[in-house]
């Protein structure tokens, strides 16, 4: 008899493009040291720098506003982006809040109580966990 389960535990991962934790499939299951990203699309859709850049925006507003406010990611997105383009960055900015969340850095809310970054749908705003903002944080240009 064959089993579909996994055979021993195997830790989840968080994609590095989306931020969203995936769990072991039993497709991977010669490769799951080397699995990086939840999806071809993600792995298409990975690009280093441009994270980085929305991570920091991310990190500037919320050092700009301080560990007692939060911030829309509406907001850096229409920083990100123009008139036309600024929704498109709207699903960046949300999976660069759950990385942030991941990482212990900041902290995703919805109707101001606080959710895992792999537990939320609809609206959301992201505040800085107190103690885990960088030491030179970037400022909002």
């Amino acid at each position: 008899m064959t089993s579909n389960a996994a055979p021993g535990p195997h830790q989840d991962k968080v994609c590095p493009t989306c931020g969203r934790r995936f769990a072991w499939r039993k497709k991977w299951a010669d490769t799951w040291a080397e699995v990086r990203f939840c999806s071809a699309g993600c792995r298409r859709a990975h690009r280093p720098r441009r994270l980085a850049a929305v991570d920091e925006a991310l990190l500037a507003w919320l050092t700009a506003r301080g560990p007692a406010k939060s911030v829309c990611p509406s907001e850096v997105a229409r920083q990100l982006g123009d008139e036309h383009t600024w929704r498109d960055w709207m699903e960046p900015v949300r999976a660069a809040a759950r990385r942030l969340a991941h990482q212990g850095r900041a902290e995703i809310t919805q109707r101001g109580q606080a959710v895992g970054p792999d537990d939320f749908r609809g609206p959301i705003r992201v505040r800085l966990v107190a103690g885990g903002g960088q030491d030179d944080p970037p400022r909002v240009r």
